[in-house]
């Protein structure tokens, strides 16, 4: 197993207002992927972040930085990258976490690089680091109803029926992220983009 560490970002928004949006998704795995590890988030100044150093696939697992951006979604690429020099993280063991609006509720997909599909936080990221060739898991949240914004859509909770699925939805999100790390992209990709 390689030695090189992996960084695995959760997008969303700071502060209990925003905590149940459907656009701090990302937030709920990296905070299931804490949990499972039994440990918690301590804050990274210089990176504007909490974070939690760990190992993911058993032991002896490989090494992985969780984060949790204390910026908002349209600021998350100056953490990103702080994280990512400090941490001496390669750009193919960066992981974004994050939701999609493309992608039907309820749905993942796992990929390497793409456009932004304007996703401020994906957008922010890219800039940031000059590049969007990281992996992302991105967790489907579907079109907003009818003509509502999708900017507003995004910071809007998630309906009572998708309330109900949601905790399944950020575990087998949660599995997605550790099979990329441990297995691979081509491994992920088969078993969760079906």
């Amino acid at each position: 197993m390689s030695d090189a560490t992996w960084l695995v970002v959760g997008l969303g928004n700071p502060g209990p207002s925003y905590a149940t949006t459907r656009h701090n998704v990302g937030r709920l795995v990296v905070e299931l992927l804490a949990e499972r590890a039994g440990a918690s988030f301590k804050s990274h100044r210089r990176g504007r972040a909490d974070v939690l150093e760990t190992r993911l696939g058993g032991p002896p697992g490989v090494r992985t930085v969780l984060a949790r951006p204390r910026t908002y979604m349209n600021e998350s690429g100056r953490s990103v990258a702080s994280l990512r020099d400090f941490f001496k993280v390669g750009i193919d063991n960066l992981v974004l976490v994050h939701d999609e609006l493309d992608i039907p509720f309820g749905t993942l997909r796992v990929k390497r690089g793409g456009g932004d599909n304007g996703h401020n936080g994906v957008r922010s990221v890219r800039a940031a680091l000059g590049t969007g060739e990281f992996c992302r898991v991105r967790i489907g949240i579907g079109r907003p109803p009818g003509r509502l914004d999708p900017a507003v859509f995004v910071l809007k909770p998630y309906s009572a029926t998708e309330r109900a699925e949601l905790p399944l939805l950020v575990d087998r999100a949660a599995d997605a992220v550790e099979a990329l790390v441990v297995d691979g992209l081509a491994y992920a990709q088969n078993l969760y983009n079906g």
